[in-house]
């Protein structure tokens, strides 16, 4: 496994992380989940991302899955990375970014997670109901009371990161030290903007979804019927593919994994590899829901992928980006 800074900052990250969105909920398969994450230790990855809200309806127990996972590891050897902003019920005071919200949810992450700090915490989203002083202010407090070594954001914009970068400089507050946005060989928005200010203001960037839900690996044909068990065959995360189930699309999707097998290699490695080749990202964030995909993604780091395979994956896709 390969480590790269989180931009200007100390900390190495693993260029391959596991994330928990989909995976570490499902109680009818805890102990696989536990012993997967325990797999991407052991195969070198550091950083392991999840969020308080994880999974809709049953949040928080993606936080609970990992923090048993982690419980036998050396706490200085990984990094845990979790977020604060959505709902977490009903009432007002249960989401965003405000003092209260942001207070009452680190003590939760923390108590579910089982541990003393979180390595880096994330403001899920920007929340324009709340000034940014008050939310910075509250990020600051929490890594002076040693509950969090650093701070970051997830799909900020190049404005909002400018800004809160303002605020940190005016006040002597912690700067952030990375942003998660989405990135692959499809959704590519962050490339004219938001990457740019990442790298003027020393920011990392973690991309998640750099295979598009599966979309990348090829599991989903034009016209064909919904694979078993995919993420798409359950009715609750339809809307995550509706910009990707257009028969075009799907098709051109399948000429670049026959292109990419043909050259030696997996198109999720190719697709992991294209995003880590950009410099400004500081790693990608993979979900894996059995052993030999684990296995498969987290090989890349370290697989040197001719130029030459990475720009034709980019050419045959680039007229279906979906953004």
């Amino acid at each position: 496994m390969r480590y790269r800074s989180l931009g200007q900052w100390g900390i190495k990250v693993s260029e391959v992380s596991l994330g928990t969105w989909l995976t570490h909920a499902r109680r009818d398969d805890e102990e696989r989940v536990i012993e997967c994450t325990r797999l991407a230790y052991d195969l070198g990855v550091n950083l392991f991302d999840t969020a308080n809200t994880y999974p809709e309806g049953r949040e928080g127990e993606a936080e609970i899955v990992l923090g048993k996972a982690v419980s036998v590891l050396p706490r200085d050897t990984y990094l845990i990375a979790t977020k604060v902003f959505s709902p977490m019920g009903k009432g007002p005071l249960e989401r965003g970014l405000s003092r209260k919200h942001v207070m009452a949810q680190i003590d939760g992450s923390l108590r579910r997670l089982g541990l003393d700090y979180i390595d880096l915490y994330q403001c899920h989203r920007y929340d324009p109901t709340v000034p940014l002083e008050e939310t910075i202010g509250a990020m600051n407090d929490l890594i002076r009371q040693g509950k969090i070594m650093y701070w970051g954001v997830s799909e900020w914009s190049a404005s909002q990161l400018k800004s809160a970068v303002a605020v940190c400089r005016q006040r002597g507050w912690d700067l952030p030290v990375s942003n998660q946005p989405r990135y692959s060989l499809l959704w590519r928005t962050g490339e004219d903007h938001v990457f740019p200010e990442c790298e003027r203001l020393g920011m990392g960037v973690l991309a998640f979804s750099p295979l598009d839900h599966g979309v990348l690996v090829g599991k989903y044909s034009p016209g064909g019927e919904l694979p078993p068990g995919s993420r798409a065959a359950r009715s609750s995360n339809t809307w995550m593919f509706e910009r990707y189930f257009d028969d075009y699309l799907l098709a051109t999707v399948q000429r670049f994994c026959a292109f990419v097998k043909e050259a030696g290699y997996k198109p999720s490695q190719v697709a992991l590899a294209w995003c880590l080749r950009n410099p400004v990202i500081s790693g990608v964030i993979i979900g894996a829901s059995n052993e030999k995909q684990l296995k498969d993604n987290v090989a890349v780091s370290g697989l040197d992928i001719e130029t030459e395979v990475l720009n034709q994956a980019e050419e045959i896709l680039a007229p279906v980006r979906v953004s």
